[in-house]
């Protein structure tokens, strides 16, 4: 792997370090073996997340893909959405909250004591289960991040480009200043969704995006979704199995481990394969019992 420069924020490092190998390797192979992404973005190994001492997520490997939508599933509690923020240091922000193991992205390691965590945030950015747009117009919600950032350009024009991004330009372009509370919960989820975009990162973390929504928003933030791969890297959460059966390229299945004693519940990464693997001929019995509805 190429050293990454000490002195390099995530951002810098982004355009000078993506790991390429000559081909995935097949699923097929050896028994056992995992499809790997032809170009990876993340490299996760033996990632260990704790709050305030207690295990919540144990030992987790995984080579995340470049321009590809990743899923993870897996039972509720078994740490998905918490090794979700781990990829952009959100678990920071929690009071006792403690990340081991290796997090690379870009050839950086975003743990690395001189990275800084707005840096990571700015390139990986993050829409959550419920929309939650601010109590501003649609114009300060988008204009925001950048704002905050410092960013240079015309914000007309940055505010209008993560719009377009989230499909969403035409249905408000005539109403910018408008409260975004106005908006219907699908439109509210996409205005989030251009929210993470304004600040033009090259990977979106979406935990749960559709939970709260109808089935034509749904179809809308799936649909977008597909678009945006084009340009992104794109981690989704869900419990929706159909879901990550339609838009995800790499499925990665978590289960609640139990057996550490009463009370204690850890996270851990079972099963990580092309998606289409993962549905129809999983590896683990675990996984199929879970696919196939049979636990969970």
């Amino acid at each position: 792997m190429t050293e990454p420069d000490p002195a390099a924020t995530p951002g810098e490092a982004a355009h000078r370090h993506v790991h390429e190998h000559d081909a995935p390797t097949s699923a097929a192979g050896a028994p056992g073996e995992v499809a790997r992404p032809a170009q990876t973005i993340f490299e996760c190994k033996g990632v260990n997340v704790s709050y305030s001492g207690t295990l919540a997520v144990e030992d987790v490997d995984i080579d995340l893909g470049l321009n590809e939508i990743t899923a993870f599933i897996g039972p509720s509690g078994c740490g998905k959405s918490t090794f979700l923020r781990v990829l952009n240091r959100m678990n920071d922000l929690i009071p006792g909250a403690k990340v081991e193991g290796s997090v690379v992205y870009h050839g950086q390691d975003l743990y690395a004591r001189n990275v800084d965590p707005v840096q990571v945030r700015k390139r990986i950015g993050m829409v959550f289960q419920k929309p939650n747009p601010f109590p501003k117009s649609i114009y300060d919600n988008i204009a925001f991040g950048p704002r905050i950032l410092g960013m240079k350009g015309d914000m007309d024009e940055i505010v209008e480009n993560a719009l377009r991004g989230a499909a969403l330009w035409e249905d408000v372009k005539d109403r910018l200043k408008t409260n975004a509370f106005g908006m219907s919960g699908g439109q509210q989820q996409r205005l989030c969704i251009a929210r993470a975009l304004a600040t033009e990162p090259d990977v979106l973390l979406m935990d749960e995006p559709c939970s709260a929504l109808d089935p034509v928003s749904t179809g809308k933030i799936e649909d977008l979704m597909l678009e945006l791969k084009e340009r992104l890297s794109i981690v989704i959460v869900t419990h929706n199995m159909q879901q990550a059966a339609r838009v995800s390229d790499r499925t990665a299945f978590f289960i609640v481990d139990l057996s550490a004693g009463e009370g204690k519940r850890i996270g851990k990464l079972i099963e990580f394969d092309e998606t289409q693997k993962i549905f129809t001929n999983p590896t683990d019995e675990r996984t199929e019992q879970y696919v196939t509805g049979k636990f969970g």
